[in-house]
């Protein structure tokens, strides 16, 4: 097989400044590119959405990439907001922390709305799932090194 890794993860938001924002300063993600697709680019064909038109950024964080669309066209609606985890689909993105109690509580301070403390979920693996801008679930989770 030649597929070998994942390479990123796309969210679509409501608004691209607020999540870049988000993305960078509080987990510390680097600006790489802004992208402007037009109706006329490809980008209508490749999300099998014609004529669609999207601001992208693209943020690095560590060896992978979390790419941010705000489509103007067609106007992107909120997410389901009764959505749970045990709904089909993708339901988080998780993110490597190397101490997830220490992140939690510079996290919470700076506003970010958790749904629980952290929870050492197996010894030594420490998880916290929390929202961004738009809602979209995220993890923190810490492992031991070499697990």
């Amino acid at each position: 097989m030649s597929i070998t890794d994942i390479d990123h993860t796309a969210i679509s938001v409501a608004d691209l400044e607020r999540s870049i924002s988000f993305y960078c300063d509080h987990l510390g993600a680097q600006l790489a590119r802004r992208l402007e697709c037009g109706p006329d680019s490809p980008l209508g064909t490749v999300v099998g959405m014609p004529g669609a038109s999207a601001r992208i950024a693209h943020l690095r964080l560590g060896s992978r990439m979390i790419e941010l669309f705000q489509y103007a066209n067609p106007p992107g609606r909120p997410a389901f907001p009764a959505r749970d985890q045990a709904d089909h689909g993708i339901v988080h993105v998780g993110f490597v922390s190397t101490d997830t109690r220490a992140d939690h509580a510079r996290l919470s301070a700076q506003g970010v709305e958790f749904l629980s403390s952290p929870v050492e979920f197996r010894p030594g693996v420490w998880i916290v799932y929390f929202h961004g801008p738009d809602g979209e679930v995220c993890e923190l989770r810490q492992v031991p090194q070499g697990d």
